[in-house]
Formats: C-alpha cells, sequence, structure tokens
C-alpha cells in the first residue's frame, strides 16, 4: 500500500546546461569559413598580420589538393604587390655561421628602418623527411624583433638549397611589405643554382684556417656569388681571415667578367662583435645601385620568371603524376615485375609513361613520319 505520508519531498531539479558551448563553436565555424576564403589571406597579409601569413604559407607548402587550390588562389592575388623588394641568398658550409651572420646583418637592416623576412631552408632527413626547424632559436634577438619575420621551411628533398615553395614564399612576404628578403640555403655546396635563380645577390660565406682556402673553391657556387665573405673573423684568427680574403680576392681574376658587370668582392665581418657587417650591406647596395642602371637587374627578374614558369609546369606534373592512384597502382605492379626481374627498369618505365602521357605519344609518333 502507498504511502502519502512521507515526510521526503523531492523537488525538481536544475535543468543540466549543455556540454558544448554554442557561441565558442558559432565563432570557429565563421573562422574555418573565413580561412577558406582567399580575399581572407590577401587582406590579412597586406595588414602585414603574422598569423595569417603564417596559415597562407603552410597552405602553399601542403601537398593536399584542397590546400593548393586555395594557395593559387592567393598567390594569383598576391603577385600584383610582389616584386619590391632587394631579395639576398646567403649560402656556405653547414658551420659557417649562417645563422649567426643572419641575426647581425638582420639587425642591422632593421636598424636602418628595413623590414626583411628570414627564409631558413632547413636540411631534411633522408629517412624520416623530418626537419628541425630551429633557426629561430638560432636568431632569438632578431626573432622578438618587430620588423623581422624568419619561417623555417624544410627543404623536403628538394635540391639546390631550397625548399620547394621558396619563391611562393618571398611573393607573400613582399606582399606583406617586406622590402629585404634573405634567404638563407642549406648549404649544400654547387647545388646552390636554385637558390641563385631566385635572388638578386647572392652571397657565399665561408671560413679561414680549415686547411687551404683555394682548394675549398668549387667553381660552379664561385661563379654565381656575388661577394665572398670570410665569417668569424674576430679574436686570434682575424689575421687568418685577411690572408683567406686575399687569396679568394686573387683566385676571383682567374674567372671571366660576369653578364652583369658586376666585379665579385671580398671581404670579413665577425657576427659576433658586428665588424664588416655594415659593409656587406654597402656591397649589396652598389650591386643594385649598378645593375638597375645598365639594366641586368630588370632582365635577371624576367629570366627568374621564366624559369620558375617552366619549374611550375614540372612539379604540377609530377604532383599530379604520383597522385594518381591508378597510376601508382600502376607502378606497384612494375615495381613488383623489376624485382622478380620479370621486365627490365627501362621497359617498365616507358610502357608507364606511354600508357599514361597519351598526347605525348600521338605527337612523337606523328613526328616519326
Amino acid at each position: 500500500m502507498k504511502n502519502n505520508k512521507s515526510a521526503l519531498k523531492v523537488n525538481k531539479g536544475v535543468e543540466k546546461p549543455p556540454m558544448i558551448n554554442a557561441s565558442a563553436i558559432k565563432k570557429i565555424n565563421k573562422k574555418k569559413a573565413e580561412s577558406k576564403n582567399v580575399d581572407y589571406y590577401v587582406n590579412g597579409i597586406l595588414k602585414n598580420d603574422r598569423a595569417i601569413l603564417a596559415k597562407a604559407i603552410t597552405l602553399i607548402e601542403s601537398s593536399l589538393k584542397s590546400h593548393r587550390e586555395i594557395a593559387n588562389g592567393i598567390l594569383e592575388a598576391c603577385i600584383p604587390y610582389s616584386g619590391k623588394s632587394i631579395r639576398i641568398g646567403i649560402t656556405g658550409v653547414p658551420g659557417v655561421g649562417k645563422s649567426t651572420f643572419i641575426e647581425a646583418f638582420g639587425t642591422q637592416l632593421t636598424n636602418l628602418g628595413h623590414k626583411v623576412a628570414i627564409l631558413a631552408i632547413d636540411p631534411s632527413s633522408s629517412r624520416t623527411k623530418g626537419s628541425i626547424l630551429g633557426d629561430k632559436t638560432r636568431m632569438e634577438n632578431l626573432s622578438n624583433d618587430k620588423n623581422a619575420y624568419i619561417r623555417p621551411s624544410p627543404a623536403a628533398g628538394s635540391l639546390g638549397g631550397v625548399a620547394r615553395t621558396t619563391y611562393e614564399t618571398i611573393i607573400l612576404c613582399e606582399c606583406a611589405g617586406y622590402d629585404i628578403i634573405i634567404i638563407e640555403t642549406v648549404g649544400v655546396g654547387q647545388s646552390e643554382i636554385e637558390a641563385h635563380s631566385m635572388v638578386d645577390f647572392f652571397l657565399l660565406l665561408m671560413l679561414s684556417g680549415a686547411g687551404d682556402e683555394l682548394q675549398g673553391i668549387k667553381r660552379g657556387i664561385i661563379e654565381m656569388s656575388d661577394a665572398i665573405i670570410i665569417n668569424k673573423a674576430d679574436g686570434e684568427n682575424i689575421a687568418a681571415a685577411a690572408r683567406a680574403m686575399a687569396e679568394y680576392k686573387n683566385a676571383l681574376h682567374l674567372f671571366p667578367p660576369t653578364s652583369s658587370e658586376w666585379i665579385p668582392r671580398t671581404g670579413t665581418c665577425s657576427s659576433i662583435d658586428g665588424n664588416g657587417i655594415i659593409e656587406v650591406w654597402k656591397m649589396v647596395n652598389d650591386y643594385v645601385e649598378l645593375t638597375s642602371k645598365n639594366g641586368f637587374f630588370q632582365e635577371n627578374r624576367k629570366h627568374q620568371e621564366i624559369k620558375r614558369f617552366h619549374n611550375h609546369i614540372k612539379s604540377y606534373l609530377i604532383n599530379n603524376f604520383y597522385s594518381d592512384k591508378n597510376i601508382l597502382q600502376k607502378i606497384n605492379d612494375y615495381e613488383q615485375l623489376i624485382e622478380s626481374h620479370q621486365i627490365d627498369v627501362y621497359t617498365a618505365a616507358n610502357s608507364i609513361i606511354n600508357q599514361n602521357f597519351s598526347l605525348i605519344d600521338k605527337n612523337e609518333k606523328s613526328n616519326s613520319k
């Protein structure tokens, strides 16, 4: 029998609040929608919003098709605002002090009122494909400079001392108002040709006291250099640096004149005490003044654009070829046939190419008639 005279009474409880904040979700969705808008990125870059600039560069570096589509839109919109900087490439063997030099050099430039973007290329592991990307930690003072922007990028298997998207990153940084772009290459010696093809002034850093200086000269890298600077010319190393500079200066006379009419210069500097740093900037200014007057500066930029045009075609073909699932399956099948010695490498490669480049195959047949 039910007892209605109980002293216990259960009151109606308070409604439990929702687990998800609807307002926060709305903001997140709005941000996601904006991030898919090209105008959102371009306007942010023009305002020099570093966070948006960094996101745009990440999109450009991405290999995802959806990211590449919006990245191409960003690039097309930014190109009209680009091309107004001085682009400087800095190379040298690992341990020469590139990062320390760039911090001292970049600080001098920001003190002079310039806005400097440093694109530091880190070598990638051939096994893990990863990069340390620690240049910001090596340029601590410059990292905190409001007029400097440091972007480390992985080489990711690209040759020539630069990353696959270095040139595209240059365009975005110029759009953001940086009037000096410094590219710190991996430092791989003679294969720095790609870095040279996207800068105006190419600087080679060298060390003294590391054996026979002249034996360290490699014709390819020396011919591309507009200046050779002996770094770490401080303390007991000052005299050795001066001797090394003299040897390089004499050696440069053995090379033919450059098409720019610029005579490559040599010098010494210390990234620690700052001696010789401002002289490097004077060299760059002298070079820009000379080549602007004789027309080489503008012609060189045009040639670089044509090279970029061909590189983009190659990159597009390679990326699309290796992203096709059917092609990847065929490649896997041929790899197994090669391993079992049922087909040779050249026959397999030609078969893949002929099956997937029908237009090229048709042209070859018509040309052979």
